[in-house]
């Protein structure tokens, strides 16, 4: 028998007041495909306080690529932000299982965290084959993570320079590099690789291979800022050894201080719901969808600069109820019948 869907207001309220066992319904009726759950789930993120959703909070994504300790640096955030006091909610976002399409490593932020602290929220979440490192439940989750919790990190799976995703759905973005990582430096020189807010060279107790991956990384940083005018700051820790944690913390923090202190913090959450909502109608319907609704450019912008916020995903049916009807009239089309070249037609001679 199918669980009955959970009351959106009632589960809003507790969500709000950081039940977790709430906190994991909203989840999965978050991540419920079916056309009855997307409208309670709409229904729920539409009751969530709005002051939470649009200044509430730090949304973080941490990113880099595999095995240059991203779990265990965020294991180590962890025990800096509970001894500060912060509640802490995880989105791990897990490469897929080819049959399943479950996560395969939900487990290994749990093996560092304590379990037994309630204050510290763990949620894996399978990305399914999405391009771009992220699932396309993400940016909906950490709303309702946001309204329960101080810190929301999300943790990507590591796909080298696809992982872009994250820099464009987070309030701040910090780059995880590996020391002797050439690949990083040269993807940042060129621009292919999107500039983080911060970034931190994991493993500097391994020595000079880290100091020259820093010093690389400073030198070239130095040049360049994001589109904000945010001067990137290029650290050193080591997991391992909890050094350089206090001082990752402190510039996560600073990022977010520097965001409210120009009055640009909600409008970074407004693009982040942008990005989002353009992405998953991309995905749907491409070029020719997008187009309809004005072109990709008219359409962000105009999501950006919306002065109310509604739910991604009320506002997401809202914009393909717009689309669909104009995909069905294209399929009803009769087709156009193909000219007989060996039949006479005086319209196509040439005079």
């Amino acid at each position: 028998m199918t669980a009955a869907l959970p009351e959106p207001a009632a589960l809003a309220a507790a969500v709000s007041g950081r039940d977790r066992l709430a906190l994991a319904r909203a989840l999965n009726l978050l991540d419920d495909r079916r056309p009855a759950a997307r409208q309670r789930a709409a229904e729920f993120l539409d009751a969530l306080p709005t002051e939470k959703l649009d200044t509430g909070g730090h949304l973080i994504g941490i990113t880099g690529p595999p095995g240059a300790g991203k779990s265990s640096l965020t294991a180590s955030l962890i025990q800096v932000w509970r001894r500060r006091g912060l509640k802490v909610a995880i989105l791990a976002v897990d490469p897929s299982s080819p049959i399943s399409g479950g996560a395969l490593l939900g487990d290994r932020l749990r093996m560092h965290a304590s379990g037994a602290d309630r204050e510290v929220f763990i949620r894996s979440l399978a990305c399914r084959g999405e391009f771009g490192g992220l699932s396309a439940e993400v940016w909906p989750m950490s709303l309702a993570m946001l309204a329960a919790f101080d810190i929301v990190l999300v943790e990507t799976v590591g796909v080298g320079q696809k992982e872009i995703d994250v820099s464009k759905m987070t309030d701040t973005t910090c780059f995880v590099a590996q020391p002797a990582s050439g690949d990083s430096i040269q993807f940042l020189k060129a621009g292919i690789m999107e500039v983080p807010h911060v970034i931190v060279v994991n493993k500097e107790d391994i020595g000079m291979a880290a100091r020259k991956t820093l010093s690389e990384l400073r030198n070239t940083l130095r040049r360049q800022m994001d589109p904000e005018g945010w001067q990137v700051p290029a650290l050193s820790a080591s997991a391992a050894l909890g050094s350089g944690i206090e001082q990752l913390a402190d510039a996560l923090d600073a990022h977010r201080n520097w965001l409210l202190e120009r009055g640009r913090f909600t409008a970074r959450r407004r693009r982040c719901q942008a990005e989002w909502l353009v992405k998953h109608l991309r995905d749907e319907f491409g070029r020719y969808g997008i187009g309809l609704l004005g072109g990709e450019d008219a359409l962000f912008a105009a999501l950006a600069e919306a002065p109310r916020r509604r739910s991604p995903i009320a506002e997401y049916e809202a914009l393909r109820a717009r689309v669909v009807p104009c995909f069905a009239g294209r399929a009803a089309a009769p087709a156009r019948p193909v000219p007989n070249p060996t039949e006479h037609n005086p319209a196509t001679e040439r005079t």
